[in-house]
């Protein structure tokens, strides 16, 4: 579990990520461990506020897919647990802005999309072998328009 240090700092350079990210409107900061990085923002599940993080994504079928690793700590991340409450979420890449449906990858998705995962960031595969938890995947999808 990350002390209180580690946790203000990842803080820090998630708030820093997306303000360069938007200023630059997503040429700066726009990967990360070497995969392509996307804003979400998506209600809390308590409060109702707003909340952007920079993440990681690979697309399958049109949509953004996105992990919740949290570097394979044994908890989910937050962000994943208000994207468990959420029919839709804004999602920024680049200097484009998405109304997209919230879509949890089902047990019989989620081989495949973990395939493909891996086979694009193996570090997805390194944090897994630092918990027993079973990362969760989302898919959000664009809405035409």
């Amino acid at each position: 579990m990350p002390n209180a240090l580690e946790k203000a700092f990842t803080r820090t350079i998630s708030k820093t990520n997306i303000k360069v990210y938007r200023a630059t409107k997503g040429r700066v900061w726009n990967k990360m461990l070497g995969m392509p990085v996307l804003l979400m923002t998506v209600k809390g599940r308590r409060t109702g506020q707003p909340r952007t993080k920079p993440l990681v994504y690979f697309t399958h079928n049109g949509a953004y897919v996105v992990t919740g690793s949290l570097g394979g700590a044994p908890q989910e991340p937050l962000w994943f647990r208000n994207l468990r409450e959420a029919k839709t979420v804004i999602v920024e890449v680049g200097n484009e802005l998405y109304e997209a449906d919230v879509e949890i990858a089902t047990d019989e998705e989620h081989p495949e999309l973990w395939a493909k995962a891996t086979s694009l960031a193996s570090f997805f595969s390194d944090y897994q072998a630092r918990t027993e938890r079973k990362f969760p995947m989302a898919k959000l999808t664009p809405r035409k328009s």
